[in-house]
């Protein structure tokens, strides 16, 4: 049978400036889904214990529904490994998803040129 040619390579590369990176720690939205809907147990825990958050991992703000089934936290990190410690602390009371975000302004810096 023919063999049809593979699809051509594309590759996108946006440029940061020097040192950007190392500037800015990356964000992180960490949705938190309360199990069993228990805002009262991850507040219990959070009174217990602190936030026990490894050196490194940041906490920016957050926001709970009004139902108290989840939570939305704003984060800052280098090391996604810190997350994994500090969920694992967790996972008795929440699940989560970890989000690499950026804040809108900084994503219309970087697509201008490309407009």
């Amino acid at each position: 049978w023919p063999m049809r040619p593979a699809a051509p390579a594309m590759a996108i590369f946006i440029s940061f400036p020097l040192g950007y990176a190392s500037l800015q720690p990356m964000l992180f939205m960490v949705i938190e889904k309360f199990k069993n809907q228990d805002g009262k147990a991850v507040y219990r825990k959070l009174r217990d214990g602190g936030r026990a958050l490894p050196d490194g991992l940041k906490f920016v703000s957050s926001y709970v529904t009004a139902d108290l089934s989840r939570c939305f936290q704003l984060m800052e990190a280098d090391d996604i490994t810190l997350f994994q410690k500090w969920i694992a602390d967790w996972q008795s009371v929440a699940e989560f998803e970890v989000v690499p975000v950026v804040e809108g302004k900084t994503t219309r810096e970087a697509l201008t040129p490309l407009l």
